[in-house]
């Protein structure tokens, strides 16, 4: 909480919008090596944090809801333990160093970081979901397009009836190598080639 207090309601005003005003600058603060090298240190000796500053950085979320004086830091780390000290490390450190390096004494932690179990990515739920409806489409999509670019005739009456060729003829031969019987029908001089299992 960024808050300087004054008994006169003018200035208290006045102090408010200031308070809102720096509150991007302690955003900033927050996430620089000044703060965090002692967080870093903290972490090490308490938890054998393994990871860098840039580590550390990148772990850090800090919010802050519009017109509010109060400063969020959230931290994610594999380990729910580490993240919970991370958050708390990080108000700690900052509420101590802030007041020597802009001579202020108008930050206090209302809260400390909540230890959350629940991992929050990857989200398995919406992962299978997204994933069943991306394999749905692409084989449809697939589906599709086999249909589309399908040239091979499997039925003599398409011919016969809708394009009113002549059957002419139907010749047998047996392939020994796929055990299969091949047909190959003569139709107005075209030869057309299907394959049908041996009985």
């Amino acid at each position: 909480l960024v808050n300087q207090k004054s008994s006169d309601i003018q200035t208290q005003l006045n102090v408010q919008q200031a308070d809102l005003q720096a509150i991007n600058t302690y955003k900033d603060v927050l996430k620089k090596p000044i703060i965090l090298s002692d967080v870093l240190k903290q972490l090490r000796e308490k938890d054998n944090y393994q990871g860098n500053l840039e580590d550390l950085q990148s772990s850090l979320n800090i919010t802050n809801e519009t017109n509010s004086q109060v400063v969020t830091v959230t931290a994610k780390a594999e380990n729910p333990y580490i993240a919970k000290d991370i958050a708390n490390m990080v108000g700690e450190v900052f509420t101590n160093k802030i007041k020597k390096l802009m001579q202020v004494n108008n930050v206090t932690i209302v809260s400390d970081a909540r230890l959350n179990t629940t991992p929050v990515s990857p989200n398995r739920k919406l992962i299978i979901i997204v994933g069943t409806i991306l394999g749905l489409f692409i084989g449809i999509i697939i589906g599709l397009i086999k249909e589309l670019t399908n040239t091979k005739i499997s039925d003599m009456s398409y011919l016969t009836d809708e394009l009113g060729l002549t059957n002419l003829g139907t010749v047998y031969h047996i392939d020994n190598k796929n055990k299969a019987l091949r047909v190959v029908n003569i139709i107005t001089g075209k030869t057309e080639n299907s394959s049908h299992n041996r009985v």
